[in-house]
Formats: C-alpha cells, sequence, structure tokens
C-alpha cells in the first residue's frame, strides 16, 4: 500500500488540469478516453472541447450522421475509433434509454471499448475498483518491479493485470487509477525519465540496475508493407473531382482525391503509358506533380503517396462509380483522412 500512498501523495500535487477529471459523467469521460487512445494528450484536447461542444449528450452523438462525425475527428487517425464511438452511442441510446453504462461489465460489450477503457469510465465515473492498465501504468510497473516479460504477451498480461490488482487502492481506486496514469505520463516518461528526483529511486528495480531504457520489453510486431498511393487532382471550373473511399481498407468511407495505387513509385512519363491511368484520364493530358512523394506510417502498413494535377484537352474517358465532383466551396465540409487534409493545408487548395 505504501506504493500506491505515495503515487496519490505525488499526484496531489503534480496532476494536470484536465476538463474531463472535472466530472463523473459517464460519456465525456468515454469521449476522453477513446480519443487519447494513440494521442497525445495536448493533440486530443481541442477535440475533445469540440466533440463536448457539438454533442452535448451520447443520445446527441447517436443521432449524428458518421459523415458528422468523422470530419470532426479529421485529423486524428485510427479512424475506426470515431466509427466503433457511432456505433456504441447508438447502441445505449437504443438499449440503455440514453444512459451511458458505468458498470465495467456492460461497458466492455460496447463497440471499441477494451479491457482498459471499461476500466477507466467505471472507476472515474462510479469508483469502481477496476484497475488500469495503459502504456504509461505498463512502464511505471516494469521498471519499479523489474518485470522483463514482455508487456503484450499473453503471459505478460497476466502478470501485469495481478500486479496491478494488487497495487490498486480498492478504497479510492479512480484517485490511484488517474495517479499512476499521469507518473508514467509526465514523471516515469518513455524518454528521459525524471530518475533523479524520483520519489521511488531507492526502491525502483530499473534505476538501482540501471535498465530504465530497456524497460518495458515488448514484442516486435509483423512487417510494415509499402504501399504506393498516386492522387490526381482534377479542377472543372469551380469543382474538384473527389472519391469515397469504400469497406475493407484503410480509411473507409472518408474523401480523397481520385486514386491509383501502383506496385512501386512512377513516373509522369510511365503514368502517360500506364493503361489504368489511360482508361480514365486518357492520352492526351497534360501532368505535372503538385506534391513529391511524402511517406505516411500507418499500423503495419507505409504509404508512399504523391499528387499530380490533371488537365484534360477533353473530358474524362471514365469515371469510377465512387468519383464524382464537388464544389471547391464544399470541400471543408467533406471527412477527409489525414494525408488529404495536410495536403489541403499546405498547399492552400
Amino acid at each position: 500500500m505504501i506504493f500506491s500512498e505515495e503515487l496519490q501523495a505525488w499526484y496531489q500535487q503534480h496532476k494536470r488540469d484536465l476538463p474531463w477529471r472535472e466530472t463523473k459523467d459517464p460519456y465525456k469521460i468515454w469521449l476522453s478516453e477513446i480519443i487519447l487512445q494513440q494521442t497525445r494528450v495536448e493533440q486530443g484536447l481541442p477535440y475533445y472541447l469540440r466533440f463536448v461542444e457539438r454533442f452535448k449528450t451520447v443520445v446527441d452523438f447517436a443521432n449524428a450522421a458518421e459523415d458528422d462525425i468523422l470530419h470532426l475527428w479529421q485529423g486524428l487517425g485510427y479512424y475506426s475509433r470515431g466509427r466503433n464511438m457511432h456505433k456504441a452511442a447508438k447502441i445505449v441510446r437504443d438499449q440503455y434509454n440514453g444512459v451511458f453504462p458505468i458498470d465495467y461489465k456492460t461497458l466492455i460489450t460496447l463497440p471499441g471499448i477494451g479491457e482498459y477503457t471499461a476500466a477507466a469510465i467505471s472507476s472515474f465515473s462510479n469508483n469502481e475498483a477496476q484497475a488500469v492498465l495503459d502504456g504509461n501504468v505498463f512502464r511505471v510497473l516494469s521498471r519499479y518491479y523489474g518485470i522483463e516479460t514482455p508487456i503484450n504477451s499473453t503471459e505478460g498480461k497476466k502478470i501485469f493485470t495481478a500486479i496491478a490488482k494488487e497495487n490498486l487502492d480498492q478504497v479510492h481506486p479512480a484517485l490511484y487509477n488517474q495517479a499512476i496514469m499521469d507518473f508514467g505520463a509526465i514523471h516515469c516518461k518513455p524518454k528521459q525519465p525524471l530518475c533523479e528526483v524520483c520519489m521511488f529511486r531507492p526502491f525502483c528495480y530499473a534505476a538501482l540496475k540501471g535498465e530504465v531504457d530497456k524497460l518495458p520489453v515488448k514484442l516486435k510486431g509483423k512487417a510494415s508493407r509499402d504501399r504506393y498511393f498516386n492522387y490526381f487532382i482534377l479542377k472543372e471550373d469551380d469543382q474538384v473531382l473527389m472519391s469515397k473511399r469504400g469497406e475493407g481498407d484503410v480509411w473507409q468511407n472518408l474523401y480523397e482525391f481520385p486514386l491509383l495505387e501502383s506496385k512501386h513509385s512512377m513516373t509522369i512519363p510511365e503514368f502517360l503509358e500506364y493503361e489504368d491511368f489511360i482508361r480514365y484520364f486518357g492520352a492526351n493530358v497534360n501532368l505535372r506533380v503538385l506534391q513529391t512523394q511524402t511517406k505516411h506510417v500507418l499500423s503495419h502498413q507505409n504509404i508512399y503517396a504523391t499528387f499530380f494535377e490533371v488537365r484534360l484537352e477533353g473530358d474524362l474517358i471514365q469515371k469510377k462509380s465512387n468519383w464524382d465532383y464537388v464544389f471547391l466551396k464544399d470541400l471543408d465540409k467533406l471527412a477527409k483522412h489525414k494525408l488529404i487534409f495536410a495536403f489541403l493545408e499546405r498547399s492552400n487548395f
């Protein structure tokens, strides 16, 4: 219990002032937890504030169009989070009369809510004695106890779950969970942790053994594959040709420019002789590079994207079913993935 008490004492002095900590509303806590998955607090905070302002309740969220949610999510990445939130909100609306659950067993049945998120929401909104295990907690526990078992292995999950439960303050679980998460985020950081001024230094395995940089241990995932995305920008008066992505691949249902994927990087002369390009744009085309190849890293994928401007001497030869012209003034209303969003910001489109 000394470990728990020390953490909570540290937290009372150093805790971050965050809006979702000022409420017990499970809906708002859910919003913050999902937004902060794979996202730093500084980046996620403006999104949280926008969502809370736009959708006052989980019913408002459920009643929104998916395009509206994805548009608001634009720039955060991992768009499946937004889609799962929409599914979860509809379930809360339809099955729980719009009352967001606060117990772990119910929460974990909702789309997009795993063990960590269910523990966080139930403890923060209901003070349920559930120990959270996120990246920050794994790091603190692995360093303090000297656990070299990989955190993403089956055995590692069992070990860390047991230790997390053992350390949990049964009387003040919400306070303890917030404390250990903050401690990992701003003190026991991944790089350059504040070991010199750490109250746990005399007892911390990693600090005593000089293994702070080695812990926690994580198994390597599968190798990433390379993909080459070629975007073609075609304007017609005050409109631009856009494409909506389908199911079964990255960025489902988000908008982008017409895309031809190739097996390798291609030059303009190669495209002018490329069968797929000619099928849609024809042979008499003026083509120039607007943005040279940019690397965009996703989970297990490296996207190499190049943007081209297309000028036709005649009409478009053929149009894919998911291609359509959009007025330039309406472009901002479309939910676009980060590659397109970033290009538009840089190019003053």
